[in-house]
């Protein structure tokens, strides 16, 4: 039996992160993506009663979000690679919709496997380098170099594809519906997925199936590279972590270090000797860590605190 195993008796945690709590990954994905479409289609209405064109619209506005073919467009709005994967407008609202589907399919698997800061990284990553992808299929491949100067990319697909794909390359044995002959293997759901994606955007041109395939590589290259001890989401969580509490001076860290405050009792003992104080406090954070991260991101520290912990109440 595992440390965590006997120590649920004493506290009970959460199973996972749940859709209502803050900082949900998840939840905070499906609300970056409905407010850029929100926007978006409040402007196509204006653009509507005013009986402007679509082709006005999206030459005055989407280019704005769109990620262009052309190197020296994209010179012009950098912000577009990262724009462009959180954008849908009107005309494809049911491509966002199954988008968001499969997002949360897979969007919360990966929360339960790898733990809550792995998700929105992933999906960076996988949109970051679908756009790459996207930009050097028109510049490499003779057919599409004649639209190179028309062609631009918009939607979140190649993000939700790396995030599908991480998922199913964490745990490819995973099964949903147990309860029908032993399940159906998780690779069988990507599968399907990636045929309704590809059949989607056939008719938008052989970039977009470059950029799908782009976004899919990040998410199999991140789990690669996270099973060989690089975790490619620490610097994004802590770049996002210093820019949230920049000006916010209640969130700066104490120079007292917390497990001198908090993981030691420092009264009535010789010097250079600790003594680990079990505390509810300690105990709290240490179960959410385990349900952000899970077990094997606890220090030797904090896993011998749990172990004595266990062992103090009886267990």
């Amino acid at each position: 039996m595992g440390e965590t195993d006997r120590y649920s008796e004493y506290k009970k945690p959460k199973k996972g992160i749940l859709m209502g709590h803050d900082g949900n990954a998840l939840v905070a994905l499906f609300a970056i993506n409905i407010i850029f479409f929100l926007i978006l289609m409040l402007i196509q209405v204006v653009y509507f009663f005013m009986q402007q064109t679509p082709e006005a619209f999206n030459s005055e506005v989407i280019q704005w979000f769109a990620l262009p073919s052309r190197l020296s467009k994209l010179s012009e709005r950098p912000w577009t690679i990262l724009s462009y994967m959180f954008s849908d407008t009107g005309s494809t609202i049911v491509r966002l919709i199954s988008n968001m589907i499969w997002l949360w399919a897979f969007g919360f698997l990966l929360q339960e496997m790898a733990g809550n800061d792995k998700l929105i990284p992933i999906y960076i990553y996988g949109g970051v380098l679908g756009g790459l992808v996207f930009i050097g299929a028109y510049y490499v491949i003779p057919p599409l170099q004649p639209m190179i100067g028309s062609a631009s990319l918009l939607g979140a697909n190649a993000g939700t594809l790396a995030v599908a794909m991480a998922t199913t390359t964490l745990s490819p044995d995973y099964r949903f519906f147990r309860q029908i002959r032993n399940g159906i293997p998780i690779w069988v759901l990507m599968s399907i997925y990636i045929l309704i994606d590809f059949a989607g955007v056939a008719e938008m041109g052989a970039g977009y199936s470059f950029s799908h395939l782009g976004g899919a590589l990040a998410g199999f290259l991140f789990v690669i590279f996270l099973r060989r001890g690089k975790d490619g989401s620490v610097w994004m969580n802590q770049f996002y972590s210093w820019l949230m509490n920049l000006f916010n001076p209640y969130k700066k860290p104490s120079k007292d270090k917390i497990k001198n405050t908090v993981f030691y009792n420092t009264e009535n003992r010789k010097p250079f000797e600790k003594t680990t104080n079990i505390t509810q406090q300690k105990v709290d954070e240490l179960l959410d860590k385990i349900n952000q991260k899970g077990y094997d991101f606890l220090t030797e520290e904090e896993k011998e605190f749990l172990k004595k912990a266990a062992e103090e109440d009886g267990l």
